[in-house]
């Protein structure tokens, strides 16, 4: 058996409408610390986002979650994060926000490829 980290996790819910409170998950974060990484994977489904607002920005919500894969990979498109450590980038991440793209509760698990992992996550409970 190959030795295990723990890793943390948190999904990546649109919320096309706060009033509203409905929401899908369309992506996932993974911070391992062991690892120092970071990382989001995303998906949006268009058609639960009209479904629960037919006026709603795809665009603006495809540009939010790429902007949160972004700081994920740090490098120029990171801005101000791309200093940052895995950690940090994550924590920032994972704070609350009264926007359209909002993080989840955070959830630990354990893991040999923090990597992998995301493309699990993203599978299981995203798509």
């Amino acid at each position: 058996m190959s030795e295990r980290d723990v890793f943390e996790y948190a999904l990546l819910r649109v919320v096309p409408r706060i009033e509203r409170g409905e929401c899908f998950n369309a992506g996932v974060l993974v911070y391992c610390r062991a690892k120092s990484f970071v990382a989001a994977r995303t998906h949006l489904d268009e058609g639960k986002l009209r479904a629960l607002d037919p006026q709603a920005d795809v665009v603006g919500v495809r540009a939010a979650l790429g902007a949160v894969e972004g700081v994920c990979a740090g490098g120029k498109s990171a801005g101000q994060a791309a200093v940052d450590d895995a950690g940090r980038r994550f924590r920032w991440l994972i704070a609350p926000r009264s926007t359209v793209v909002q993080p989840g509760p955070v959830h630990t698990g354990l893991t040999a490829d923090p990597g992998a992992e995301v493309e699990r996550l993203l599978d299981l409970l995203v798509r």
